[in-house]
C-alpha cells in the first residue's frame, strides 16, 4: 500500500530546531509541501536565517501559520519550534481556528519544547520506549535532548534498579537557542567548561517520570556542562549493581530495550563527532566490578530534537523508521 503524502507547517522555522526540521524535512520521501512561521523574518527566503538551506529548501518566512492551506491537506501536519511556553500559550486561539476549518481532529502535531511534556492528552515521544503508544498519536510532546540521552542510558536497566544513579553530561552551544546568552556567547565559551543548573535542571523531571513508569525511582544526580562545542551532547550515567553482569548480558539488555535503527551499541566510548548532523545515538559500556558506566552521545539538534521529531512523526503516521533520517553525520567535522 502507497503511503500517504504529508504536509508541515514549522512553527518557529527560524531557530535552530526550525532549520534542523527544515533540513531533515526536505529530504523526507513522503512529504507534499511544507511551510515555515517566523514573525521577525516574515517575507525572507528560508536561506537568509539557514545559509545551509541555499537552493536546496525553497520558500519564505511566513508571519502568522497559515491554517486555511493546512486544511486542505490529505495528512495535515504541525511542527512546534517555539520557544518554550508559547506554544501553550497561543494554543488555545490557534484549536478555535482548527475548530473552524476541520483541522482539529485530522492534525498531527510534534512540539519540541517543554510545553506539553507528560501532561494529559499528549504523547511523551520518547522514540525507542514503548513505540507502539506512537503509533496514530495526534499530539506527541518530544523529549530534552538530556532527557532523551539519560533515559537511552538507563531504561534498559530497569529491573535491576540500583538505589543511586549519577550523570554527568556536556552538551553545545546550540542546545540554548539562535540567542546569544552570557551562557552561549562565543567569547565566554569558546575556552571554558562548567556546571550549570547543577542537581536542578529540568530534564530530570522528564527522566524520573519515565523511570517510574517502569517501576524504578532511583535517587538521580544530573550535573550538566556547558561544552565549547557547537552542536552535540554526551552523557555518562554511573551506578553500582546488586552483582557483576557479564558483558553479553548487558549488550542483550540494551539491544533488546533500545532496537534499531537509530541507538547504536559500540565498543569503548561513542563519540560526539561520529553522532554530529545525524539522527543516531551511540552508546557505550563499561563494567568493572558492580561499578556500571553508560555513555551516550548524540546531535542535541538531531535525536535530541529534530530527528527524533522525525521519528515521533514516521511512528504516528505508520512510515518506515527512516524514512527521510538515512543519512550520515560528516566526520569529521
Amino acid at each position: 500500500m502507497t503511503a500517504v503524502t504529508f504536509d508541515a507547517l514549522i512553527l518557529g522555522a527560524s531557530g535552530y530546531g526550525g532549520g534542523e526540521l527544515l533540513r531533515w524535512l526536505i529530504q523526507h520521501p513522503h512529504l507534499g509541501a511544507l511551510k515555515g512561521t517566523a514573525h521577525s523574518h516574515a517575507g525572507k527566503p528560508f536561506h537568509a536565517v539557514h545559509p545551509n538551506l541555499r537552493g536546496l529548501v525553497e520558500g519564505t518566512f511566513d508571519p502568522e501559520p497559515d491554517w486555511a492551506w493546512l486544511a486542505r491537506s490529505e495528512c495535515p501536519v504541525l511542527f512546534s519550534a517555539l520557544p518554550h511556553g508559547e506554544l501553550a500559550a497561543r494554543l488555545p486561539g490557534f484549536e478555535a481556528e482548527w475548530v473552524k476549518l476541520g483541522l482539529a481532529k485530522r492534525l498531527t502535531i510534534v512540539d519540541l519544547s517543554t510545553d506539553f511534556r507528560w501532561k494529559e492528552g499528549w504523547i511523551y515521544g520518547l522514540s525507542e520506549w514503548r513505540p507502539e503508544r506512537l503509533k496514530g498519536a495526534r499530539r506527541i510532546a518530544n523529549p530534552g535532548c538530556f532527557a532523551t540521552a539519560i533515559q537511552l542510558a538507563l531504561l534498559p536497566l530497569a529491573g535491576l534498579n540500583p538505589d543511586f544513579v549519577a550523570v554527568s553530561a556536556i552538551t553545545g552551544s546550540s542546545g540554548s537557542g539562535a540567542h546569544a546568552s552570557e551562557g552561549t556567547h562565543h567569547p565566554t565559551r569558546a575556552n571554558d567548561f562548567r556546571a550549570y543548573k547543577t542537581l536542578q535542571h529540568q530534564h530530570e523531571a522528564e527522566v524520573r517520570t519515565t523511570l517510574h513508569a517502569e517501576g524504578w525511582s532511583p535517587d538521580l544526580a544530573f550535573t550538566p556542562h556547558s561544552a565549547p562545542l557547537v552542536r552535540g551532547l554526551f552523557a555518562t550515567a554511573q551506578m553500582r549493581l546488586d552483582g557483576e553482569l557479564p558483558e553479553t548480558e548487558l549488550r542483550a539488555r540494551f539491544e533488546s530495550a533500545l532496537p534499531g535503527p537509530f541507538v547504536r551499541l559500540v565498543e569503548g566510548s561513542p563519540r560526539v563527532a561520529a553522532v554530529a548532523g545525524s539522527a543516531f545515538a551511540d552508546i557505550g559500556l563499561a563494567m568493572k566490578g558492580r561499578t556500571l558506566s553508560v555513555m551516550v552521545a548524540l546531535d542535541n539538534l538531531g535525536k535530541g530534537m529534530a530527528t527524533q521529531a522525525i521519528q515521533n512523526l514516521n511512528l504516528a503516521l505508520d512510515y518506515e523508521p527512516l524514512a527521510g533520517l538515512r543519512w550520515v553525520g560528516a566526520f569529521p567535522n
